[in-house]
């Protein structure tokens, strides 16, 4: 069997090029013992790949040049040998951008997937996969979140962002999003029903502006970006505040050069709890993330927002319009026309 992948052709400066990437043609090895082998349907296009895509440490490792470009992916199973798994199943696991992947029991996220008939698949890529995952994990545990909070998100109109402000809302608490653009404040408000939406592009004062928004402080900021909204964040957090931190997407295009957060001595003037976290590590949380985003979802208290490409061919391009902030909600690619999405976003 001929597997196409896509590649690291070359080590991106900044912004990806479609010439960092290559397709190539290599032949599937034979299962082993405990391995699947997935038809994948759908990646999820993350932020995070692109620390992977340097030749620096990271939470996972680097990928080698002529090395597969790696993602989340959902397929359907095609060949088993593991007792887990038959054929026709949905699979989801860490694998890459190809149209087959072989899984093993290694894998830090392979698991069957039961899909509901009344969600589309490249939800389970979203807001019901490691983007809806990690919103309620980071809220719920991380977080601590209760009721009648205020809940700040940077990136709201972002694959975890977006599920992120929902989330809270749907807890009982105020929830202020931080966005890049106009049409993105509209969609958070209007369409996701967050209380107010900060753009940082036109803001003149942005500490002024997200403290207008929140009321006085915050009680959890959820951050997404890292660099200048951080910064301006820790002086806006009431005593006793959460910092939770998913992303710093800001820096990933300029890793060697980061953005200097000069206002860390705040964490210690507020008593502020700062916590990273990867949701993987959390896997005691899943079946109870799952069970309440499938309710919210299926009962439309909860709005996927996706922005949805198609083909491997066309993945890259994905990545690269993700990196450049031209993106709204999650971005996910479906290997073919045939696979159900939500409506898309550009």
């Amino acid at each position: 069997m001929k597997n196409r992948r896509i590649v690291l052709a070359s080590r991106p400066s900044g912004i990806p090029v479609p010439a960092n990437f290559t397709l190539v043609e290599e032949t599937m090895r034979e299962l082993k013992n405990g391995e699947v082998l997935l038809e994948n349907l759908v990646f999820a296009i993350d932020p995070a790949t692109r620390g992977m895509l340097d030749d620096r440490e990271s939470y996972l490792p680097s990928v080698a040049l002529g090395g597969l470009v790696p993602t989340m992916v959902l397929g359907r199973v095609v060949q088993s040998r593991n007792a887990n798994f038959k054929e026709g199943d949905l699979g989801r696991g860490y694998a890459g951008w190809e149209e087959y992947s072989i899984l093993d029991p290694a894998n830090i996220a392979l698991e069957r997937v039961t899909a509901d008939s009344r969600v589309p698949l490249t939800t389970y890529m979203g807001a019901l996969g490691w983007s809806g995952f990690t919103a309620y994990i980071g809220l719920k545990k991380i977080g601590q979140m209760a009721s009648s909070e205020t809940v700040v998100m940077s990136a709201a109109a972002g694959a975890v962002g977006s599920v992120c402000g929902q989330i809270a809302r749907l807890c009982g608490n105020r929830a202020v999003g931080i966005v890049g653009g106009a049409e993105k404040a509209s969609i958070v408000t209007e369409q996701l029903g967050m209380d107010a939406a900060v753009n940082y592009r036109t803001a003149g004062d942005l500490a002024a502006a997200i403290r207008d928004a929140c009321g006085g402080g915050a009680d959890i900021y959820f951050d997404n970006v890292g660099g200048r909204t951080l910064e301006t964040m820790l002086p806006l957090m009431r005593d006793h505040g959460r910092v939770v931190v998913c992303g710093m997407v800001s820096d990933y295009n300029n890793a060697h050069d980061p953005y200097p957060v000069h206002t860390l001595w705040q964490v210690l003037v507020h008593r502020i709890t700062m916590c990273g976290f990867l949701a993987y590590e959390h896997t005691e949380m899943l079946a109870e993330a799952e069970c309440a985003l499938t309710d919210w979802i299926v009962s439309g208290r909860l709005k996927p927002l996706e922005n949805v490409t198609t083909s491997l061919e066309n993945t890259p391009a994905a990545f690269i319009r993700l990196m450049s902030g031209k993106t709204v909600g999650k971005t996910v690619v479906r290997l073919n026309e045939g696979v159900s999405a939500w409506t898309s976003h550009p």
